[in-house]
């Protein structure tokens, strides 16, 4: 401290002290004490947020319209989301340009946890199908969690004179042109899955697209149209029925469902064919997020009775983490970008 003269208005000299402070010197210990709590504080934030979330009702964006494939997949597992984590999960319809209009409100939404994605094969299709997109599918969404991988049906009206997958490849070779290829529309699964088989076999048939799966059987049930790849969720309770007779699985494997019925791969080796459905979030959501619906996700799944009803509509379980489910994603967008380019497909 230092003691200083000044000049006074009145001219008199006024003393004024001045202070000057010394550096506060901690123990070493204590500092170090400090600098760990400060360093742990972001952990505790996270831990803090993941155990705390959700706090409110989630929002589940189906991009496709109610009682589709994927709305009926999305739903139960919704209910259990909702039993284990006690908020609503809601299921938002958002049906448009085959799943776009959807996916694209998720990109938009907030990455807090609370608007998720039902995540379809479609999305690794349109990737490549549309020149302009306002988003990068595989950049924008971050993976959440797989859910299912749903096979096709490689199905024929029963007028047709085949029995076989093998029968099929040669009577479509043998009057090429002649066989008309139905779908759910340019661009589906099914076109695709179609698409593909016609580029491994050389296959010669004309591709009829229809707007949804219903319409596409009612006219393979009805004799217009010969050929049809549908999911098995759609096909399987026609298959059942005897409207339409099955040929083959698209699955690498057999189904649980229908274990008599062979696989494409079986007759055409390499060829694999499916729709992987998922949970993703907007890109930039809490890691620790992601990871507890991940958890709740596989833990769902694997209960038996989702697990097996899941299974009876044809559909196998796809656990996993959120980096598996983005590995996956980003194999079938690059698998099905080639086909897409090798069909010339253009979307209406």
């Amino acid at each position: 401290m230092k003691a200083m003269l000044i000049s006074a208005g009145s001219g008199e000299r006024e003393s004024v002290t001045e202070t000057r402070t010394t550096p506060l010197k901690l123990p070493r210990r204590t500092l170090l004490r400090l600098a760990a709590g400060a360093i742990a504080l972001p952990a505790v934030s996270r831990i803090a947020r993941a155990q705390s979330y959700p706090a409110q009702p989630v929002r589940i964006i189906v991009p496709f319209p109610a009682g589709s494939t994927s709305d009926i997949l999305a739903r139960p597992v919704a209910q259990r989301l909702q039993e284990r984590l006690g908020q609503p999960f809601v299921i938002d319809n958002r049906p448009g340009a085959g799943g776009m209009v959807g996916a694209e409100a998720v990109v938009r939404a907030s990455p807090d946890g609370y608007t998720l994605l039902l995540v379809a094969g479609a999305h690794t299709i349109n990737a490549s199908l549309y020149d302009k997109l306002n988003f990068n599918f595989v950049r924008d969404i971050a993976p959440v969690a797989g859910i299912s991988r749903d096979t096709a049906i490689v199905s024929v009206n029963p007028s047709l004179p085949v029995k076989t997958l093998p029968d099929l490849i040669a009577y479509a070779k043998a009057n090429p042109g002649k066989l008309n290829m139905a779908s759910s529309g340019v661009g589906s699964p099914g076109h695709v899955f179609g698409e593909f088989f016609k580029m491994m076999t050389g296959a010669n048939m004309v591709h009829i697209p229809y707007r949804g799966s219903p319409a596409a059987f009612a006219d393979l049930i009805a004799g217009q149209v010969h050929v049809l790849f549908e999911t098995s969720l759609s096909s399987i309770p026609h298959v059942r029925a005897g409207t339409i007779r099955a040929l083959a699985v698209t699955a690498a494997a057999r189904s649980q469902s229908l274990p008599d019925l062979p696989s494409v791969s079986e007759f055409v080796p390499g060829y694999e064919a499916s729709a992987v459905w998922g949970l993703g979030v907007p890109r930039n959501t809490p890691a620790e997020i992601v990871d507890r619906l991940n958890k709740e996700i596989n833990v769902a799944l694997a209960e038996p009775a989702l697990k097996t009803r899941l299974t009876d509509m044809g559909i196998s379980v796809l656990a996993g983490s959120p980096a598996d489910f983005g590995k996956l994603l980003a194999e079938e967008t690059e698998k099905w970008g080639k086909v897409v380019k090798f069909a010339n497909i253009k979307p209406e």
